[in-house]
């Protein structure tokens, strides 16, 4: 006959059970997350706008705040930031895509001239990147010729963009003049005392996004002008083009800079040898060292830090889903989830309890809601 201790026994050990449960929690996480990741590309023509109006309110938000500090109608300082936002589009699209077009075809000579160069000493990895830059204008015209033959399909594909930019355009203009509505209603739907904790959440989210998107933009003017100067004063040809490319490719951390990089010493090396292509390598490694160890540090120490693994697995997870939209998408939005993770985590360090007096009731306020919320984009 047994005792009772040994009828009590659990099968499994205390270790055991707690690994079991967070097995449990770690699927239900990945499915929501697969579940989630599923939507947003069955809805792309929705999500896209949406993520699309976010960055611009990162991008524009101290802009209007200001006007609204002048005294302007929230409705007008929208709509002045939103016309600045096309225009600042509008003009840097412009100008990247016809910097691109006035040199791309010496740029893509260049590198067949340089692919030849490599082929002398590489070999294989010469005529590989010979037949890239061969097939590039190919493969470009190609996907024109398709558009133009299926007559619909590049209406629909030209209306498609059309309509994700006006729409975004029209979501960026609600965001910036109903952010103070958007914290009322969080805080009429947030369950019971967790309002200041969304809300906080919330705002250090969108920070995260407004500090990469100014801080990026930013850095990315500072590395197109510099390299830029430096290859007009080595006579590197398609200088403005390639200062384009590194202007575009320096949203997509590290990768854009190593491949505008590599574009840029290829190009001096068939044009003006060997020689100026070091110096171009010297520049560009100058640029990238000025940009790691000085900007970035001073324009983006107050936004999230990541680390660049994380960075890199960001944009591999996001050209896989949507591409080099995705690889665009990826960053901003991975630093708003770390802004997010870092505000939960500071708030169960401190304990779970310390809302402060709004989640208290506390006299002066109307159930944990302030009587009147600043705008979400507000430091």
């Amino acid at each position: 006959m047994r005792n009772d201790s040994e009828a009590e026994q659990p099968l499994l050990p205390i270790e055991a059970r707690r690994a079991g449960a967070w097995c449990v929690v770690g699927l239900l996480v990945s499915s929501v997350l697969a579940v989630g990741v599923w939507l947003c590309v069955e809805l792309s023509a929705a999500v896209t706008p949406v993520l699309l109006a976010l960055l611009g309110s990162g991008l524009l938000g101290p802009l209007y705040r200001r006007l609204v500090r002048m005294r302007l109608n929230r409705s007008l300082a929208a709509g002045l930031t939103c016309a600045v936002l096309m225009i600042v589009v509008g003009g840097a699209g412009y100008i990247v895509v016809s910097a691109l077009i006035d040199s791309g075809d010496q740029i893509i000579a260049s590198l067949k001239q340089a692919a030849k160069d490599l082929s002398t000493y590489f070999g294989t990895a010469g005529t590989s990147l010979n037949d890239l830059a061969t097939n590039a204008k190919d493969l470009v015209s190609k996907f024109g010729s398709t558009a133009a033959s299926g007559l619909l399909a590049g209406f629909s594909v030209v209306g498609q963009a059309i309509a994700a930019g006006v729409l975004a355009l029209l979501l960026t203009f609600f965001f910036l003049r109903d952010s103070d509505k958007a914290v009322g209603a969080l805080h009429d739907w947030a369950p019971g005392r967790s309002a200041p904790q969304l809300e906080r959440m919330a705002r250090r989210g969108f920070q995260a996004i407004e500090g990469f998107m100014r801080g990026t933009t930013f850095i990315a003017l500072i590395d197109a002008l510099a390299i830029t100067i430096g290859l007009l004063i080595l006579q590197v040809p398609g200088a403005v083009g390639l200062g384009a490319l590194v202007f575009v490719g320096a949203y997509i951390p590290y990768l854009g800079a190593f491949i505008s990089g590599a574009v840029a010493i290829l190009v001096a090396l068939a044009d003006r040898g060997f020689v100026i292509a070091l110096w171009t390598l010297g520049v560009v490694l100058a640029v990238q060292v000025l940009e790691g160890h000085v900007l970035q540090p001073m324009i983006q120490s107050r936004t999230v830090q990541m680390h660049p693994a994380i960075v890199m697995l960001a944009i591999t997870a996001g050209a896989s889903v949507a591409g080099v939209l995705g690889m665009l998408l990826s960053v901003p939005l991975t630093a708003a989830v770390c802004g997010v993770l870092h505000e939960l985590r500071g708030h169960y360090a401190a304990g779970s309890g310390t809302d402060g007096p709004e989640a208290s009731g506390a006299p002066g306020s109307t159930g944990g809601r302030p009587p009147s919320p600043p705008s979400p984009a507000s430091s």
